[in-house]
């Protein structure tokens, strides 16, 4: 069995923000790589720009982490996937504090079962989740909130102006099934709680859509 296990985890990567084509990790699973088990047992917090908490390039079994993780550099992400990831367990929350700094992303390959406890955003241009390929399930305990209006963020390799909406399902992305419990939340005004371009087969939220309309 391939197991990689962590402790505490906390980088800054150094890149320059705004620069398009440098990415740094906490935990980082690389092309070609084969794991059955990603375990972090402690929390994982990234600094800098660009710099990704939890990131699969490769194939994974099983990623289970047991505390938080939090990113504070613009356009980090607590957990993006580029490989195929068949299934993710999040006991705490994912929470990104920087400009495009985003909670859950998949880019490319897939994700076969993802469970998180809760993910929140803060920045502008910080989307809650953000779907671009077709994935399995998504299950979320305590709800997804945003803090942030629109702003530049990191998107496969450009700066893109993106909404800070709580779950984005983009063209090309779809999804077989989304459930949200503690509800689907955003509050900066003109900020929607749910973008979909692509298909939900099955869309549960739980204690509904919310959006505050609030000014920063």
């Amino acid at each position: 069995m391939q197991r990689l296990e962590t402790g505490a985890v906390y980088i800054e990567g150094r890149i320059k923000p705004g620069t398009p084509d440098l990415i740094s990790g906490g935990v980082f699973v690389l092309h070609g790589a084969n794991v059955d088990l990603v375990k972090n047992d402690g929390p994982v917090s990234t600094f800098g720009a660009n710099d990704m908490a939890l990131d699969n390039w490769g194939t994974v079994d099983r990623w289970i982490a047991a505390e938080k993780v939090t990113t504070y550099g613009p356009s980090g992400i607590g957990f993006v996937n580029f490989g195929v990831t068949r299934e993710i367990r999040l006991a705490a929350p994912i929470e990104t504090f920087g400009q495009g700094a985003r909670g859950f992303n998949v880019y490319a390959g897939t994700v076969e079962r993802a469970e998180f406890d809760r993910i929140v955003t803060h920045g502008d241009g910080a989307v809650g989740i953000q779907i671009s390929q077709p994935i399995g399930k998504i299950i979320v305990q305590n709800g997804v909130e945003t803090f942030g209006g629109t702003g530049p963020s990191l998107v496969k390799g450009v700066m893109q102006e993106l909404a800070a909406v709580g779950l984005s399902v983009k063209s090309g992305g779809s999804a077989r099934a989304i459930f949200i419990h503690g509800g689907l939340k955003t509050h900066r005004a003109g900020v929607t709680p749910l973008e979909q371009s692509g298909s939900i087969e099955s869309l549960r939220i739980e204690d509904g859509f919310k959006q505050e309309r609030t000014e920063p």
